[in-house]
Order: C-alpha cells, then structure tokens, then sequence
C-alpha cells in the first residue's frame, strides 16, 4: 500500500513560469493601434465587429446572434441596443459610439 504513494521522478508543473488566470484588460492604446491596423487593411467587417466589441463586452456567442434590425432602425443606426445574453438569459443594453455606427453602416451597406 505505501508503494502506491511513492513517485519516482519530480514533474514539472504545465503552469510553472507561465500567467495562469484572467488575462488584463486592453489598453486604450492597444485598441487604437488594431483599430488602425484594421482600418489600413480595408477589413469593413472586422473594423465594425471589433468596434462592436469593444462597445457592447459581449461575449462571442452572443455578439454573433445580433441581428441587423438589433443595431439599425429603419434607414438610421441606433444609438443604443439590446442584447440577450446567452449564459444568463438577461438582457444588456449598451451604447452605440459614433465611430461604430460608421463603421456598422459601412459593413451593412457593402
């Protein structure tokens, strides 16, 4: 039975010297610096959804369930929106900055 509870060798962790955890937030300048590098690369898609990001902190799974008619109204961008999480069935009203809705109208358009 003591056998059992012997190890022959020592194992390094998978973990050791390495960041385990939530990883920090973005920096303002770090967003400003993709959204340019997005912008020169002529991506419209990735610029609105990036910006959509960015404004709404949705998750993926529920960033890619909004629908057009979520974020426009009629022939105008709406200021704000609403989404339904998919985690916890509630409801997240966010903003629509200027710079979104731009790049949202683009994205519809092309």
């Amino acid at each position: 039975m003591e056998s059992e509870n012997v190890t022959v060798g020592r194992r390094v962790p998978w973990n050791k010297g390495k960041l385990t955890g939530q990883k920090p937030p973005l920096k303002l300048r770090e967003i400003w610096a993709i959204r340019t590098r997005v912008q020169m690369a002529s991506n419209v898609r990735e610029l609105a959804m990036f910006n959509l990001v960015i404004d709404s902190k949705l998750r993926a799974c529920d960033l890619t369930r909004l629908q057009v008619q979520d974020v426009r109204h009629g022939s105008h961008m709406a200021a704000r929106a609403t989404a339904m999480q998919q985690t916890t069935q509630r409801p997240v009203q966010f903003e629509i900055t200027e710079l979104t809705r731009g790049s949202l109208e683009a994205w519809i358009e092309a």
